[in-house]
């Protein structure tokens, strides 16, 4: 007995000392890829070497961080734009800046995993992605893990590595470095260090995807949230608020926040699964109880919620049971078949109309039933897409998860729903509301932070050549933005939103330039120009850096109908060369006037050839030369 509690505390010990243990082998994440294949079921947990299946099961035994109510409610907490569209590109993704000066980059917000990592400058195989590697040389502030006891070392024995394995067979490696990291201008919280990966090699999804990287939001020691709150920087709480069909974009909160009091909170079990669960029992279908035994919820990793899978996915019986309901309701409907021939998708011809606002009249409403009573209500955006080839048809975004059991909650389910993942109190609430407006209905202190993010001049990725500090004057200003609403819906409004901007801008109407609208899924990419103001023909540096500052620090505050927005690429252009009019006036004058003489003593000279006398040959005896003739009188003699 004594053997067995020495033993047991010993390895309590080993397990607490190990900081790094899950640095290596599989990540069980259930994040799937955007492309139409990755939709099918998944089998998880992912691949884990034998030197590592150790370690990782430490990990699904996590210690219960709590924290003192008073400090935990005196804590700030980090706000965050989401940005791209999920069902286009299978991922929303945040902003995080890391080193000095930051480098910025372009994260998969992801609850399913438990490390951030970015590409690293000497990555022998990375993919082409939004923003350029990291630069490690570059940053005063970058240090490298270096190999010790509690992690997985390089081959030289030098530095702590990490790898990471998925589901649809994508994986990441490379080396752990620690460095400054800033969570931008509308954060409260102040740049702070923490590890992360820099990846050396990357495959599949992860190699090909525009997103630089992931940021690490699971249970785990190299989670950015387990980081933060053990440093005691914020409260063990995180929240994500997804944006729906047509205004996409949304909110991502570190930190604890003052929740909303509709909010309908479950139980989560941190020992049950290394992933978010709920305590899911059952499902109505437009109030109706499918027929299921409360136990096929619980199978596998139970019921989860993961910010980085697209769809749902059901256990076989419940999705049959859930799939005959749903059709029942509808069953006038027209179905059609789905957006990939190699699939067959459950679709629906609606109308000719894509109003979002209409689909609950149509399809019927859908409630996940907890262990509690309580029940969550979901809308038809949570569990339909809008068909990628037919104006006006749905399909079903619930799938089977084949030989898995795991229920799997991906992010459709959670469009327009605020999840707040309070690992505190072990549990995980759901609010329905407006994720674009999310900070105005929750109150949320937007008070400019104690640290200021810096301009993208110590960005290389927003053009190089957009860093033209040596000039005094600035000629034209060019902007990419990406807005988080589809460009049907911005064309009959592209006057009001370029009113909108010149106002936030203080400058004249006629001062901002918007053209090249891009549809990108329900984001919109467009061109922005800004001009100085007549007569003047350049602006200074200052202005010019002051107003692309403003949109990179997200200080224009546009109405909520245009969504959110993000600043992709600058470009600063120097005056062009003008040449003084008057000048110009009077030296065409010169020429003018000079072409003109030139013209009239031609003419001249032309006609007196014209109305001369002509010359005539004379007799040899009386030679006279006509000409002379009218040089001097005739003399008469007088009789």
């Amino acid at each position: 007995m004594a053997l067995s509690s020495i033993a047991a505390t010993v390895s309590i010990l080993i397990y607490l000392s190990l900081p790094y243990s899950i640095t290596a082998g599989g990540e069980n994440i259930l994040h799937q890829s955007p492309t139409a294949g990755s939709r099918r079921p998944m089998v998880f947990p992912l691949f884990l070497s034998e030197s590592n299946s150790s370690s990782s099961s430490r990990s699904l035994s996590l210690p219960h961080r709590k924290l003192n109510k008073a400090d935990s409610k005196s804590l700030p907490h980090s706000r965050m734009r989401l940005y791209d569209d999920l069902l286009r590109n299978g991922y929303y993704t945040t902003r995080l800046w890391i080193g000095t000066p930051p480098q910025m980059f372009a994260l998969i917000v992801d609850s399913g995993s438990t490390v951030t990592y970015v590409p690293c400058s000497d990555c022998e195989q990375c993919g082409k992605h939004q923003d350029p590697k990291f630069q490690p040389e570059l940053s005063t502030t970058y240090q490298p893990v270096k190999c010790n006891m509690d992690c997985n070392c390089d081959d030289d024995k030098e530095q702590c590595v990490y790898e990471r394995e998925y589901a649809e067979h994508s994986s990441s490696k490379g080396v752990l470095g620690e460095d400054l990291i800033s969570f931008g201008n509308e954060s409260q919280l102040t740049p702070q260090r923490a590890v992360f990966g820099c990846e050396t090699v990357e495959t599949g999804d992860l190699y090909s995807q525009r997103a630089d990287g992931i940021i690490g939001l699971g249970q785990g020691d190299l989670s950015l949230v387990d980081q933060l709150v053990d440093k005691g920087l914020i409260s063990n709480s995180f929240g994500l608020c997804y944006g729906g069909m047509d205004i996409g974009g949304g909110s991502m909160i570190l930190g604890g926040f003052e929740y909303p009091s509709e909010m309908i909170f479950t139980e989560s079990d941190p020992d049950r699964s290394p992933y978010y669960n709920i305590d899911l029992t059952g499902i109505r279908v437009a109030g109706k109880q499918l027929l299921l035994n409360s136990r096929v919820f619980d199978g596998e990793h139970g019921a989860v919620l993961d910010s980085g899978t697209t769809y749902a996915y059901l256990p076989d019986a419940a999705f049959e049971a859930f799939e005959e309901a749903v059709m029942r309701e509808v069953s006038t409907l027209k179905q059609i078949d789905g957006p990939d021939p190699n699939f067959k998708d459950t679709c629906f011809h609606v109308a000719a109309s894509n109003d979002v606002s209409e689909l609950p009249k149509i399809f019927p409403s859908v409630e996940m039933v907890f262990k509690s009573g309580q029940s969550w209500l979901l809308s038809p955006e949570n569990y339909m897409f809008r068909h990628a080839k037919v104006h006006g048809a749905y399909c079903l975004g619930v799938f089977p998860n084949g030989k898995d059991h795991t229920t799997l909650l991906g992010g459709i389910v959670v469009r327009n729903t605020l999840v707040v993942y309070d690992r505190e109190n072990s549990k995980v609430g759901f609010w329905r509301t407006n994720c674009s407006e999310l900070s105005d209905r929750l109150h949320i202190d937007g008070a400019t932070p104690p640290a200021t993010l810096p301009s993208n001049d110590s960005n290389p990725s927003q053009n190089s050549s957009s860093n033209l500090s040596g000039l005094s004057q600035i000629g034209q200003i060019n902007l990419d933005i990406q807005l988080t609403v589809n460009s049907s819906y911005l064309k009959p409004r592209i006057e009001e939103l370029s009113k909108s901007f010149s106002k936030e801008l203080d400058v004249e109407s006629s001062q901002v330039i918007l053209s090249n609208l891009t549809s990108e899924g329900n984001n919109t990419l467009l061109k922005m120009v800004v001009v100085p103001p007549e007569p003047s023909t350049w602006f200074s540096n200052v202005t010019a850096t002051s107003i692309v500052s403003r949109f990179t620090n997200h200080q224009i505050k546009l109405p909520e109908i245009f969504g959110n927005y993000q600043l992709v690429n600058y470009k600063l252009e120097p005056p062009r060369k003008r040449t003084n009019n008057s000048i110009v006036v009077i030296v065409i004058g010169i020429i003018a006037v000079i072409m003109g003489l030139s013209a009239y003593g031609a003419w001249l000279i032309w006609k007196r050839k014209q109305t001369s006398i002509p010359y005539k040959p004379v007799d040899e005896v009386n030679q006279v030369i006509v000409a002379e003739q009218e040089l001097q009188p005739i003399q008469r003699n007088s009789f």
